[in-house]
């Protein structure tokens, strides 16, 4: 049996450090399309939106250190950072709650190129089931259960109205699934061992509302420390 690559957290990796990751490897692909070969900690971190010596720290949790006078490879660190990341591997995804912005999400091509595979749809509307969306076709919330069974389903994304998210949680949960990507505008409650991202467009809107006054003030914006979405 092939041994289990150790996710981040096993590995001691600091939580703002795993939310930086993807922007890291977002940045060295980008690299990689161009035709570098290899990139400096500076210019990577410049294109990255962190300064160097925050970018080596957090490089150096996946033992990766650089050449010096070189950089790093550009090749092998998109490597080390999809395989702490769990990208070596396909992750099937169910969506509950295909409105616009479910409906959105499916129809998203980088979800597939990242390792993602989009494995079910379903809703609790009888006027959707059944439509076909990016080639799927849109299944009742009833087969929930029996779908993460069959697809193997791994992440469970939520894009219901807030009064349905936590039923649909629940029952994501009680079906086995661990990870949940939360949409609704509401907080999840849920056991030990699952892990919820919450994604809440309106409040980073409200957070850029804010640094938009305090420059209309004459108050100058404190420096980028990482991904919004990341612990501090």
């Amino acid at each position: 049996m092939t041994p289990r690559t150790p996710r981040p957290r096993e590995r001691g990796i600091p939580e703002a450090t795993v939310a930086r990751l993807p922007v890291y490897l977002r940045a060295l692909q980008a690299l990689n399309e161009r035709g570098t070969p290899t990139v400096s900690s500076e210019d990577l971190a410049s294109v990255a939106g962190v300064n160097s010596a925050k970018l080596r720290k957090d490089l150096s949790h996946l033992g990766s250190y650089g050449t010096r006078g070189v950089g790093y490879d550009v090749d092998y660190l998109i490597y080390q950072i999809s395989r702490e990341l769990g990208l070596t591997q396909d992750w099937s995804v169910a969506i509950v709650g295909i409105g616009n912005l479910g409906r959105a999400l499916a129809n998203y091509g980088g979800f597939g190129t990242r390792g993602f595979r989009i494995a079910a749809l379903l809703d609790a509307d009888a006027t959707v089931v059944g439509d076909k969306v990016a080639g799927l076709s849109v299944g009742h919330i009833d087969t929930l259960e029996a779908v993460v069974g069959e697809e193997a389903v791994s992440i469970g994304v939520i894009a219901t109205p807030a009064a349905a998210a936590q039923g649909v949680c629940d029952r994501f949960v009680e079906a086995g699934v661990t990870s949940v990507l939360n949409f609704a505008p509401v907080v999840l409650n849920v056991p030990p061992g699952v892990d919820v991202r919450k994604v809440d467009l309106s409040i980073e809107l409200q957070i850029l509302a804010f640094h938009e006054q305090r420059k209309s003030d004459g108050h100058a914006g404190p420096e980028w420390a990482g991904p919004v979405e990341g612990p501090a």
